[in-house]
């Protein structure tokens, strides 16, 4: 059918519920309920919201359902009036004179049910996009149509050669992939928690398989969804073989990202969780990308570091295959303190603190050298967990050594000047 002929089949369909009788009876009583459910729409909304600001400890899903529900309740209310009016009508009367309020139920249940599925659409544009096709195809199917609109899309179609590509097939194969992708994303995400749920399978490897597995279910959502539609991919071989070729030149840094990330996965040389030190950049690793590694630093900026920094630079993993951190601090003491005192002293102090490990390793202590005003001492302790940041482990130990020393009187030395004024003396007389 032309564009003309369904344009005349709506102007008879409208045309012919103006005309007196119980079809236009069923037009005004839905009308009727229409209002009636934007009334009580309005009072239901605002019963809503008093009862969720006067209610606290509402967990975040509970209020995107509140809201869901809210946004739909008006549409829900026609649906389910409407119905009731419907069997209402078939018990009471002729079931003729009630089949379009009955229709028009059902297609408002259908437009609620779609809006719900929609949400499992993450992308905002993309949901409306898919939810407004889906009223639009159910209307037309309600309607009686369908099949007149898809003939009419089916027409419109693009033709070169051998080719030939329609509208109809464009609309269905958007269609086909979108629902394939979302189902790929709902299984998608089931396996990636049972993968991280399994402590059997390291960190790196989790992250591997979920990526694995995540392009896997793209790539079959796409390829079924434009197979399902007839498109034969193979005359686009060559054509994507060239635009490979292109991209490979003009993306060299990305494909060498890319490669990098999958090593890293392999070789297990870090992994989520690892404290790791590149340049002047120190922090743990909060996740593995495709193209960059997330680090996290102690005043929390987050740096993105290319996958090939980290094959092709110097980078140190303090929780690589040792969970044991050794950190040194320096100190000095006067020549008048007994250094066998100190050591003990220091070692005692240093145990004292949280987070030092007193077994299997020790906190030890030794002389390093004599220097100009002090006795200078290295003290060595470890620690297992580097995440929980090293300036405020070294500090606190430092406080420790300060009220251990004082209690004891150990003196730290600092450095002393004397200035001594001398006597200015004229010269004395010299004879002619």
């Amino acid at each position: 059918m032309s564009a003309e002929e369904i344009r005349h089949l709506i102007a008879l369909f409208l045309a012919d519920l103006l005309e007196p009788g119980w079809r236009q009876n069923q037009v005004l009583i839905l009308l009727a309920l229409a209002g009636l459910a934007w009334l009580l729409h309005g009072v239901g909304g605002r019963m809503i919201d008093n009862r969720v600001r006067a209610t606290e400890g509402w967990q975040k899903w509970q209020l995107r359902v509140i809201v869901q529900l809210k946004r739909r309740m008006g549409l829900i209310l026609f649906a389910a009036m409407s119905y009731a009016v419907y069997l209402v009508m078939q018990s009471v009367t002729w079931p003729s004179r009630s089949y379009l309020i009955g229709g028009v139920a059902t297609l408002a249940a259908t437009w609620v049910l779609i809006a719900y599925l929609g949400r499992l659409v993450r992308n905002r544009f993309l949901r409306q996009v898919v939810v407004w096709g889906l009223w639009v195809y159910a209307t037309l199917q309600f309607a009686g149509l369908g099949d007149e609109v898809s003939a009419f899309l089916d027409n419109l179609a693009l033709e070169v050669g051998d080719f030939r590509i329609s509208m109809l097939t464009l609309l269905t194969a958007g269609v086909l992939i979108g629902a394939l992708a979302t189902g790929a994303r709902v299984v998608n995400k089931t396996i990636a928690t049972r993968i991280r749920r399994n402590e059997d399978i390291s960190p790196s490897m989790q992250v591997l398989a979920v990526k694995a597995v995540q392009i896997f279910l793209y790539g079959m959502a796409f390829f079924l969804g434009v197979k399902a539609v007839g498109i034969d991919l193979t005359g686009l071989a060559v054509l994507s073989g060239a635009i490979g070729v292109g991209l490979g030149f003009g993306l060299q840094k990305v494909v060498s990202n890319l490669v990098s990330g999958v090593i890293i996965l392999l070789d297990k040389s870090i992994k989520p969780g690892d404290v790791i030190s590149l340049g002047e950049t120190f922090g743990w690793i909060n996740a593995l990308g495709a193209r960059y590694v997330s680090v996290v630093t102690r005043d929390g900026r987050e740096y993105l570091i290319p996958n090939e920094d980290l094959i092709t630079g110097q980078v140190v993993n303090w929780s690589h295959s040792d969970e044991f951190v050794r950190l040194d601090i320096f100190f000095g003491t006067s020549y008048g303190c007994d250094p066998h005192q100190v050591r003990k002293l220091a070692v005692e102090a240093a145990a004292n603190v949280d987070r030092v490990l007193k077994h299997p390793k020790l906190p030890v202590c030794h002389i390093v050298g004599f220097g100009d005003s002090s006795v200078d001492y290295i003290l060595r302790f470890w620690i297992r967990d580097p995440t929980g940041g090293l300036t405020n482990i070294r500090g606190n130990v430092y406080l420790a050594l300060w009220d251990t020393f004082k209690e004891h009187d150990i003196s730290i030395p600092f450095p002393q000047r004397e200035v001594r004024m001398l006597e200015d003396t004229a010269p004395a007389p010299v004879a002619d």
